[in-house]
């Protein structure tokens, strides 16, 4: 599968789940985030699937996301 055959969801369970029974999408989304598959693995038990509290969790709480940029912008 190359980057671009890939939306939003890398994985079969919905736009905003990680998947880590699937390698294929861990190492999307921690390239997507900036981070180790380790790390994405260890976010996900820690504060569940859900993609952007994963990003929260892994970024810290004074960061923003990506749907706050977009957001704050009137996008």
């Amino acid at each position: 599968m190359h980057n671009e055959d890939v939306n939003l969801a890398p994985n079969a369970t919905g736009p905003d789940q990680i998947d880590t029974g699937s390698d294929e999408a861990v190492r999307i989304w921690a390239e997507r985030l900036a981070v180790s598959p380790d790390q994405i693995k260890a976010a996900v038990a820690e504060v569940g699937d859900r993609a952007s509290d994963v990003e929260l969790h892994l970024k810290g709480s004074r960061s923003t996301t990506t749907d706050d940029r977009i957001e704050a912008a009137g996008i």
